[in-house]
Formats: C-alpha cells, sequence, structure tokens
C-alpha cells in the first residue's frame, strides 16, 4: 500500500506540463477556427443581417447626436450604406428570391419600401443637417428602415432558408458586389 501512495505521488508532478501545453494549443485552435471563420464567406442572410444590424446601430446613434458636423457625417454614412445595400439585393437577392419562393407579394411589397426609402435617401442627401425637416426625414427613413427590416428577416429570409437556394453563393456574390460600389464610393 504505501508503494501504490509513493507510485502516484511520483507521477502527479507531470501533470501540471500536460495542463499547460493543452492550453497553449487551445489558443493557436481558436486563431485557426477564427482566421477560417474570416476567410470562408457568409451567406446571403448573415451578410444582410449585418447590414441591418449596423444601419440600426447608426440611426440609434444619431438619435443622440447634438452637432450639426456630425449628424451630417453620419446622415451621409447611413445614406450611404442604404444605397448600397438596396442595390445588392435588388440587383442580386431579390432576382434569386423571385425564383426560389412563391411569395411575389412580399417581394413587390419590398421593391415599394426600396423605392420610398430612396426618395426619403435623395432629399436627405439634398440637404445639410441643420436644415429644417433633416431630423425628421433621417427618423421617418429609420422608421422605414424598420419596418422593412422586420419584414424581410421574420418573412423572406426564412422563406429563403426553407427554398433551394444556394445562399453561400448567393452571399459571395452579394459581398463581392458590395465591395465594388463601396470602392466606386470611396469607401
Amino acid at each position: 500500500m504505501a508503494e501504490t501512495k509513493s507510485a502516484t505521488k511520483a507521477k502527479s508532478p507531470s501533470k501540471p506540463k500536460a495542463t499547460s501545453k493543452p492550453k497553449s494549443r487551445a489558443g493557436s485552435k481558436t486563431a485557426r477556427k477564427t482566421q477560417r471563420a474570416a476567410t470562408r464567406p457568409a451567406d446571403a442572410i448573415k451578410l444582410l443581417k449585418d447590414d441591418h444590424r449596423e444601419v440600426k446601430g447608426w440611426f440609434k446613434e444619431y438619435e443622440a447626436l447634438e452637432e450639426d458636423t456630425e449628424k451630417q457625417a453620419l446622415a451621409d454614412r447611413i445614406c450611404l450604406a442604404l444605397t448600397v445595400h438596396t442595390q445588392i439585393e435588388e440587383e442580386i437577392y431579390y432576382p434569386a428570391t423571385r425564383e426560389a419562393i412563391d411569395d411575389d407579394d412580399l417581394l413587390d411589397e419590398a421593391e415599394v419600401e426600396h423605392a420610398s426609402a430612396k426618395q426619403l435617401i435623395a432629399e436627405i442627401q439634398s440637404m445639410k443637417a441643420g436644415d429644417r425637416l433633416f431630423d425628421a426625414k433621417v427618423t421617418v427613413l429609420g422608421e422605414y428602415v424598420d419596418h422593412h427590416v422586420e419584414e424581410e428577416e421574420k418573412e423572406m429570409f426564412p422563406e429563403s432558408r426553407d427554398s433551394d437556394l444556394d445562399l453561400k453563393a448567393l452571399g459571395v456574390a452579394l459581398a463581392e458586389r458590395k465591395a465594388e460600389l463601396m470602392a466606386q464610393a470611396g469607401k
């Protein structure tokens, strides 16, 4: 029995070495996993939802601003992001979705909502922060976007997921077109 205790004690000093080595491996495994995820294209729905979250955050940020120069800069960023987002949806996502799901009414409504948003964007871009109705137009644009996002995320996106759409390939096409449009805009 005494021999068993000493044999157990002799093995215990080697345990810290074994536990310290996997820690460094876990870190490198996490880094490799993160790197793979960053290079892997997002599917179309994830890309579009990420855009939605980003612009919704900017609208919240806008509400808290006081300085006209800050409002102008953020309104410009919002308008550019929405212009690019609506364009990639209309050029790539909506046509593919129209073929894949049986819900023309939903897609028709989305196009009408885009037209309304584009009109407000044009009005905002023709104004300067501090002009009468500038803040109101940015606020109403945010409300339009909230409504549109809710319909896309609760109705259109689930129907797209349930269809035979290749969302990965669509995501690649959307990301490439978005990058191209942002580069054209100098962003």
